[in-house]
């Protein structure tokens, strides 16, 4: 089962993830976590997204896809794998049921945690992170720039019929109760 998990900035996805992956047994793909592996590991592609990084500027869709797509030719992804991080862009959804259509498989599931705004904020400002970007002002900020740039990508997966929207709202396990129907 291929899922993707989406929805903005203290939504929890991480959380759901980690439930969905142990529930289903499939792995956890995080964009982060290949940069992250990639660029310790000095790798081509590692250095590549390193220089990108360190100008201050986004890594390319080519090169996002790139690293994505290297690492699902593991093994360990031949049953499924839950997504998260990726894609946000309508070219990185393109390319992903690109790859999927070669290996004979598709996206099974885009589920979208809905929260209001306010219990964002409220999230993120109480899991003390202490990220610099955690007040109020720029939590708006990363909200509007996670719905101006991802809005598309919802739109791109609804018109294949896979997205579940589930409301995030509850106890973890009301929550993850929610994706299982969903899904099942």
């Amino acid at each position: 089962m291929n899922i993707i998990i989406f929805g903005p900035p203290g939504a929890g996805k991480g959380t759901q993830a980690k439930k969905i992956i142990n529930h289903f047994q499939v792995p956890h793909l995080s964009t982060g976590s290949i940069f992250r592996e990639n660029i310790k590991n000095e790798t081509p592609l590692g250095k590549k997204v390193k220089a990108f990084m360190d100008e201050g500027r986004l890594v390319p869709d080519d090169t996002v896809v790139d690293l994505v797509t290297d690492e699902l030719n593991k093994e360990k992804y031949n049953n499924g794998v839950v997504l998260d991080g990726f894609p946000r862009t309508v070219a990185q959804a393109e390319a992903l049921d690109s790859y999927f259509d070669k290996k004979g498989s598709q996206v099974d599931a885009f589920v979208t945690l809905s929260v209001p705004e306010e219990e964002l904020v409220n999230r993120i400002l109480s899991r003390g992170e202490g990220r610099s970007d955690d007040t109020p002002e720029k939590i708006k900020t990363r909200l509007k720039v996670y719905h101006d740039e991802t809005a598309p990508v919802h739109s791109y997966y609804e018109k294949k019929g896979v997205i579940k929207v589930i409301d995030g709202l509850g106890s973890i396990e009301e929550i993850f109760e929610r994706i299982l129907k969903a899904l099942s």
